[in-house]
């Protein structure tokens, strides 16, 4: 009983000490603590910007910490974007951890990731986004810095588009691959020193997510301030706002907004 009470709060403090790393719009190079799982649910509420009507893309997760250094997304979508509410498809998100150094009150971390997303419905207009709205596949690295309660973090992958299905074809079938890249950083608000694994965490977030497409060199970059609270250690509240600041494309959603849940259950396997 003493192992499994000490293994419990080991994994709790996983989460309290890098709370201000778990990013809003990305993934860190850290994991989710090991043989615990997580369900997360996305809400992104998006403006048309021809039509101005807002749709919502709904995307749940169910996250597996197989050990310290891989975890597993299992992932839904769903919309109205196209009329109807309805399921859109699912993917496969998976990142190993491959580098760690750490020291007193800060770490560096270095992790690889891969998504595959198939998406049945229409298929969108460049930038590629195989979280919403397109099939495909993404293979990129991330590298994350904690030092107190400042957290940064970067990423660079490459994308792929896929047909979304044989009746909905990429159009650009020439422009199927970009360049994305991220730049994070989160400072720990809340509280102002730790004295409970109970108490409130409050997380201020600015992300810039960018993507350029390596055929015709079309680009964009986003901004993206959020707020995160994480409470009682195994909950987790995000409130988001992405909006372009740079874009040669041809958009159908220019800014969104995002509500994000999740649980932890720790030890759980």
């Amino acid at each position: 009983m003493k192992k499994i009470i000490c293994s419990i709060a080991m994994s709790t403090c996983v989460l309290i000490v890098s709370a201000q790393e778990l990013f809003v719009y990305t993934e860190p190079a850290s994991n989710m603590a090991a043989k615990s799982i997580g369900v997360r649910l996305n809400n992104n509420f998006m403006k048309d910007a021809q039509t101005k009507r807002v749709d919502h893309y709904f995307n749940p997760e169910v996250m597996f910490g197989f050990s310290k250094y891989l975890m597993v997304h299992a992932e839904g979508y769903f919309s109205n974007a196209n009329g109807d509410y309805q399921l859109n498809g699912g993917g496969l998100y998976a990142k190993y951890r491959f580098y760690s150094t750490d020291a007193v009150h800060s770490h560096f971390r270095m992790a690889a990731y891969g998504r595959y997303s198939y998406i049945r419905n229409i298929a969108a207009e460049a930038p590629i986004n195989l979280l919403l709205r397109n099939s495909g596949y993404e293979a990129g690295v991330v590298a994350t810095s904690l030092k107190n309660k400042l957290a940064l973090s970067a990423s660079a992958s490459y994308l792929h588009a896929l047909d979304n299905s044989n009746a909905n074809k990429w159009n650009n079938i020439n422009d199927r691959n970009a360049f994305a890249y991220t730049l994070s950083a989160g400072q720990l608000v809340l509280p102002k020193e730790y004295i409970s694994y109970d108490q409130l965490n409050m997380n201020l977030m600015l992300e810039a997510l960018g993507q350029t497409d390596l055929t015709n060199g079309k680009s964009f970059l986003d901004l993206a301030p959020s707020v995160q609270f994480i409470i009682k250690s195994r909950m987790r509240v995000d409130f988001g706002y992405r909006f372009q600041v740079v874009n040669s494309y041809d958009r159908k959603y220019k800014s969104s907004a995002l509500f994000r849940f999740e649980y932890n259950l720790f030890n759980a396997f």
